[in-house]
């Protein structure tokens, strides 16, 4: 990373790194970046077809809230890689010089404003998610009446605007934007001095708290689904979709965990001792981590949905409602409600597990073999 002198010409996004920087990466290429941000826009993009239509097809108005946060988390990721990628591709392409293109950190903010506001809002969604369903499973009779629609989607906003005003503050004097190395985004300063240090502690505790609600109120949700899980009544049937929701919760949560606990920490510590400057290779090696989770997240809602295809083609054979054979009655009343819910969408289901099955086949392994690389050669 190249350091420069401060001078009294130079803009305030580029006095402490300069560019141009020298590319000695591999990993800094187009090709990378491309195949990077592309695999993840389509995964996405599928992935918000999948909820689209299990929203259509849902009738549970605690699940509908559970796809409008999900739908709301896809819609944030997509708009991250979208943004962030086709910047970091654009220089790449064309190697732009920053000073010149940028003279007054307009275009350097931006960047840097993206780069919190679409790292922060996954964190954001997950905590607020967990709490909802806390209070769904937990105290059932604590929310209103099943949560309308309209108030998640509120609830969805709220944390946009609280991710977006958290974004700003570095433009408005606390903290600052400054160009990272390779040179192809804008990140801000962590730095132990001054405003950058308390931005610095703002950005990084605002995230692990956020990780941290989410894995004790899932816990709590979880353990209290398993002691639960096991009655038979005439509630199992919404259990079984609360279990859905909490399994989708929790890998969200693990996924988060493991993307971006390595750069706030990392972050913390570089801003909560005096030491030097943070490492640019370092910064810029847990930040793309921390961007495979946006890739790894979709992954989640398509295999689930692939899950549930399953359960509904198998509840399609006349066979598995003959599970019951010491209530001949009820298995056969079991087998008719079976064969109205699922005759129309037999032939949709086949296709569309064909459809996610080649999907998976091709772009999962994909993707980690370019996770993997990007590891190794960044370490």
């Amino acid at each position: 990373m190249n350091a420069s002198t401060p001078a009294n010409d130079t803009p305030f996004c580029y006095s402490i790194n300069s560019p141009p920087f020298k590319r000695q990466s591999a990993i800094s290429s187009v090709y990378f970046s491309a195949i990077f941000s592309t695999l993840g826009l389509i995964s996405n993009f599928v992935a918000f077809i999948v909820l689209v239509k299990s929203f259509h097809r849902t009738h549970n108005r605690s699940r509908s809230s559970f796809l409008i946060f999900l739908g709301g988390l896809v819609v944030t990721d997509f708009s991250g890689l979208l943004v962030t990628g086709s910047i970091v591709i654009s220089f790449h392409l064309t190697g732009f010089n920053w000073r010149s293109l940028d003279p007054h950190c307009h275009f350097c903010n931006f960047m840097g404003m993206s780069m919190v506001f679409y790292g922060l809002c996954p964190l954001l969604l997950g905590a607020t998610m967990a709490v909802e369903r806390f209070i769904g499973i937990n105290r059932p009779f604590a929310r209103f009446t099943a949560m309308p629609k309209s108030r998640t989607v509120s609830m969805v906003l709220t944390v946009w605007l609280l991710a977006g005003l958290i974004a700003l503050l570095p433009v408005v004097g606390l903290g600052s934007y400054h160009i990272q190395f390779p040179g192809s985004w804008c990140f801000f300063n962590v730095s132990f001095e001054g405003s950058d240090q308390v931005f610095s502690l703002l950005f990084s505790l605002t995230g692990l708290l956020s990780i941290g609600v989410s894995f004790l109120l899932n816990t709590v949700s979880f353990v209290t689904l398993i002691k639960l899980c096991c009655k038979q009544d005439r509630t199992q049937r919404r259990r079984d979709h609360e279990i859905e929701m909490m399994v989708q919760l929790l890998l969200i949560m693990v996924i988060a965990s493991i993307c971006w606990c390595p750069l706030l920490i990392y972050i913390l510590m570089m801003s909560g001792v005096p030491t030097d400057a943070a490492h640019g290779k370092k910064v810029l090696f847990y930040v793309r981590m921390a961007s495979c989770n946006q890739i790894f997240d979709p992954w989640i809602y398509i295999m689930c949905q692939v899950s549930r295809l399953r359960r509904v083609k198998c509840k399609s054979e006349p066979q598995s409602c003959n599970h019951n054979v010491a209530f001949p009655h009820c298995a056969a009343h079991m087998c008719l409600r079976c064969q109205h819910a699922v005759a129309a969408d037999v032939h949709r289901v086949h296709r569309t597990m064909q459809i996610f099955a080649l999907a998976s086949r091709f772009i999962v392994p994909l993707e980690c073999s370019l996770s993997v690389t990007a590891a190794r050669m960044l370490v």
